[in-house]
């Protein structure tokens, strides 16, 4: 009853207010300043719950927004954690790197940089931040693609700290850059990356064995090149980037020099063939490098591979005829896997015929490709070349190329490349002999 009194009061009516008997004072003006308090607090809570609301919905907005830009955007979105694993991958990873999101996520930075270039990044990061800072733009980094090639992107980011000094994560943005910006960059980091390798004296040589098929003895080894770097590049891979920039003989020769040293603790009675390119074998420092390693001329194989184009052979042969009459021999490697096969052999007339293992592989059972086999026998004798059956890998290829009558074989079921040969000694006669 005071409460409807105080409020009529409140309203401006006199005459109500006259008709009833009116409560002291203090109780109505009591009643109504809490009342109006009341009334106060249930707007601003109801104005409060409606800007948390759209507020929220400002934030899912700008959420939905930056989850469409990062997954449209050719720009790769990433983050890292403090341990440099992924914890963050847009859906741009999958188009420029092989990987999808998911497959990035927990990893570490170097499934797509390889170790030679993490370091590299790691320190252009920090050149970019300065002393204090926490963002950098423009880096230019080599990613790694799945498939094993170079992918050149300029990265921008931030650093952001963690408590307790632990290391800061990361989070940019990386985007490919043109194809006329990249080309310098590769070249100039594949130049580094072979004058570095040269320099540095890193170059290792791996041995396999190469049996004469008729008596089962060792008579050779072939020198294979080695690279002590674990991104996945094959030796092909590099003696290609080194040409590709003007470095194939500088390359080949450091090989060449590599394969001589470790040659000489070698057994006197094994021969070695060592593997270069028909540029190189016209270099006029071939003949002095060889004569300066000590190996007697007669235990010296060059193979020439076939892969490669020769466009004039006049001159490789007279590069090569001093260096066959005194002892030195001549070897056509991967015959029959590239650039006419037979055109070369005839040209070259080698000493040693290398089959390739795409003639090899099935030979036991193909009664074509054995066909094949027995006549690349019979021209061998005709030309009085010997021959090699490269990439042995089973029993019953090894019997086959036996009974054919090819001279020697060399193949993973007969030994792999190793850099220590001793270790071939202890089953080596009884696969040959098996085999008779």
């Amino acid at each position: 009853m005071q409460a409807a009194f105080a409020l009529a009061v409140a309203a401006g009516w006199p005459s109500l207010a006259h008709s009833f008997p009116q409560p002291p004072a203090g109780p109505v003006l009591v009643c109504a300043l809490a009342g109006g308090l009341i009334l106060v607090a249930g707007v601003t809570a109801a104005r409060g719950v409606r800007a948390q609301a759209r507020e929220r919905d400002r934030s899912s907005a700008v959420s939905n927004l930056m989850e469409t830009v990062s997954d449209t955007s050719s720009e790769w979105v990433w983050a890292v954690d403090g341990q440099e694993n992924f914890s963050y991958s847009s859906g741009a990873s999958a188009a420029l790197l092989g990987y999808e999101p998911g497959e990035l996520i927990g990893r570490p930075v170097s499934t797509v940089i390889g170790p030679d270039e993490l370091a590299g990044a790691r320190q252009a990061v920090a050149d970019a931040r300065g002393d204090h800072g926490t963002d950098w733009k423009g880096v230019r980094i080599s990613y790694r693609h799945r498939n094993g090639t170079s992918v050149w992107m300029e990265v921008s980011g931030r650093a952001r700290p963690t408590r307790n000094g632990a290391r800061p994560r990361y989070e940019g943005t990386s985007r490919p850059l043109a194809a006329q910006t990249v080309q310098p960059l590769i070249e100039g980091h594949v130049r580094e990356r072979i004058e570095s390798t040269v320099r540095g004296g890193t170059i290792l040589t791996a041995f396999q064995p190469i049996y004469e098929l008729g008596t089962g003895t060792m008579t050779g080894v072939e020198a294979l090149t080695r690279f002590p770097s674990d991104d996945g590049r094959s030796p092909e891979h590099w003696f290609s980037d080194a040409a590709s920039v003007g470095l194939g003989g500088h390359l080949e020769f450091a090989a060449l020099e590599a394969a001589l040293f470790r040659t000489a603790k070698l057994p006197e009675h094994l021969y070695v063939a060592l593997n270069l390119s028909p540029d190189t074998c016209l270099d006029p420092r071939l003949p002095m490098l060889l004569e300066r390693s000590g190996l007697a001329a007669h235990r010296i194989v060059l193979e020439l591979t076939e892969r490669l184009p020769v466009a004039e052979y006049t001159p490789l042969l007279s590069a090569l005829a001093p260096l066959r009459r005194r002892g030195l021999k001549i070897a056509v490697d991967d015959a029959g896997s590239g650039f006419s096969s037979m055109r070369h052999i005839l040209r070259l007339r080698p000493d040693i015929i290398k089959l390739d293992r795409s003639l090899v592989a099935g030979l036991d059972s193909d009664h074509a490709q054995r066909a094949l086999g027995a006549a690349m026998v019979t021209f061998a004798q005709e030309i009085g070349a010997q021959i090699v059956a490269e990439g042995i890998e089973t029993m019953a290829e090894l019997a086959t190329v036996t009974r054919l009558g090819m001279t020697s074989a060399q193949g993973y079921f007969l030994g792999r490349p190793s850099l220590h040969p001793g270790e071939w000694e202890s089953w080596k006669e009884a696969r040959i002999s098996g085999a008779a």
